[in-house]
């Protein structure tokens, strides 16, 4: 199961931040005016990062959730032998193990935008 993530991926944000730190690094502003724009826009990507990072973090979480659901149901699988009758098992297994890669895929993708976040963290300081 998706949740409806943050638009703006962590890439774009970085690209946004660093193009506004070349353009005043290149405005050669005095030294009491810079440090106040270097504080502000440091405070200004903690502002837009944040929300965004906690909601990859929940998703992350939720699909760990997900996946220990779904890993109750392979318990069964020490419970059925190589010769079962009822060949639909095996599929039932299989598609299991597909829901726990998607959903793996999915978390996985909340936490390399959580590291590209913490990347951005440091931009401006």
């Amino acid at each position: 199961m998706k949740h409806d993530l943050p638009q703006n991926s962590a890439g774009e944000m970085a690209n946004a931040v660093a193009r506004l730190t070349g353009l005043i690094n290149q405005a050669g502003l005095d030294c009491a005016c810079r440090s106040k724009l270097d504080e502000t826009l440091s405070r200004f990507a903690r502002l837009e990062i944040a929300p965004a990072a906690r909601e990859h973090l929940t998703n992350a979480r939720h699909q760990r959730a997900h996946i220990e659901t779904i890993l109750l149901f392979l318990q069964d699988l020490d419970e059925i032998g190589e010769t079962e009758r009822d060949s639909s098992v095996y599929l039932d297994f299989a598609l299991l193990f597909d829901d726990i890669a998607t959903i793996a895929k999915d978390g996985a993708l909340s936490m390399r935008q959580l590291g590209q976040f913490a990347a951005l963290a440091t931009v401006g300081r």
